[in-house]
């Protein structure tokens, strides 16, 4: 499958008709690589209007903050010396150095109008109850305009980057820094199971339920309340802690296991496609199961799901790296760091 890749402002001009395209090119042209411009403008505002905001946003279709701080602090342990300094050379000023802290960056942002535009990106829909996906018949938004999903949008970024790491005169078409920064939270997207569930239910944002004692719906369910219910009860609500376990995990129980979570068949850069149809399984097996409107989830649902959460955490961070590792290494080798 060779998906249609798009520009930023492509994307934007397919999404928002009324945009001015000759003043958002001017906007474009002022980003710098290095830094991001508009990052400063608007991330304090987007942070503040988060907390207010995303609760009345249907389960905010992502990974919790968390979820997206482990998934790439995972990742920078495997990084190689190249992808570390192309890394940080994109990252903006406010990271000091690190992807992790801006991670979440792109669910900050989608609230606001000039972002409108990216909330399709973050989730694909499977038909329901089929339990399978497929890129041609699913990767689309709700008006039908194809490679509009979590996994076109992948294969997109991940385009932008590898560009313009062979040419460098393709710098001024694209916004690096953005670019990086939504691939690294789209890769987390897509290892949540529920980004790749059913259109009927919204990937479980209508499912209404509790969790424990807390009424909640099943997509929040897998984006916050397990790494929080996991936090609290073993890792004395240290985040750090609980991804200190997962590298542990990687490093011994899960090793042998790596190198077929990295690797991308018929050497492709990146291969979400196979992301997307191990979560529609996971999905359909373990997230939907024993989970009906009106139940309440109780311990043999956490402890059963946790291992299922961890492994996804753990295999986000590892194929983040090795994607990156493809793009910005010229000979990649997925090594502990």
């Amino acid at each position: 499958i060779s998906p249609v890749f798009y520009s930023i402002t492509q994307w934007k001009e397919r999404e928002l008709k009324a945009i001015d395209i000759k003043e958002a090119k001017k906007q474009r042209a002022k980003s710098k690589v290095k830094g991001f411009s508009r990052m400063g403008l608007s991330l304090r505002l987007c942070i503040a209007s988060v907390i207010v905001l995303t609760q009345l946003v249907h389960g905010a279709l992502c990974w919790g903050k968390d979820g997206h701080y482990t998934v790439c602090k995972i990742a920078e342990g495997y990084f190689e010396e190249e992808t570390v300094a192309a890394v940080k050379k994109l990252l903006p000023e406010s990271a000091k150095g690190e992807l992790a802290s801006v991670c979440s960056w792109p669910d900050e942002i989608k609230i606001f109008s000039e972002w409108d535009w990216t909330s399709a990106l973050h989730y694909v829909n499977t038909p329901d109850y089929r339990c399978n996906y497929e890129y041609c018949r699913d990767c689309h938004d709700s008006h039908k305009h194809k490679n509009v999903c979590v996994t076109g949008a992948i294969f997109n970024y991940t385009k932008q980057l590898m560009t313009a790491s062979e040419n460098l005169q393709t710098l001024v078409h694209y916004n690096l820094t953005e670019a990086l920064m939504f691939l690294s939270h789209y890769m987390g997207d897509i290892h949540q199971p529920l980004h790749t569930g059913f259109p009927g239910d919204l990937g479980g944002n209508t499912i209404i339920l509790n969790w424990y004692h807390n009424q909640t719906n099943l997509h929040r369910v897998w984006d916050n309340m397990i790494i929080d219910s996991a936090l609290k009860t073993y890792y004395n609500s240290s985040l750090p802690l609980m991804i200190q376990a997962l590298q542990a995990k990687l490093t011994n129980g899960w090793s042998n296991k790596v190198p077929s979570w990295e690797s991308c068949k018929h050497k492709q850069t990146a291969c979400p496609n196979q992301y997307a149809s191990e979560s529609i399984k996971l999905a359909c097996k373990y997230a939907y199961r024993n989970a009906t409107p009106g139940t309440t989830l109780l311990d043999e649902y956490f402890l059963s799901r946790l291992p299922v959460l961890e492994k996804r955490l753990a295999q986000g961070g590892i194929r983040l790296a090795a994607t990156l590792n493809r793009i910005f290494s010229e000979k990649p080798k997925l090594t502990r760091a």
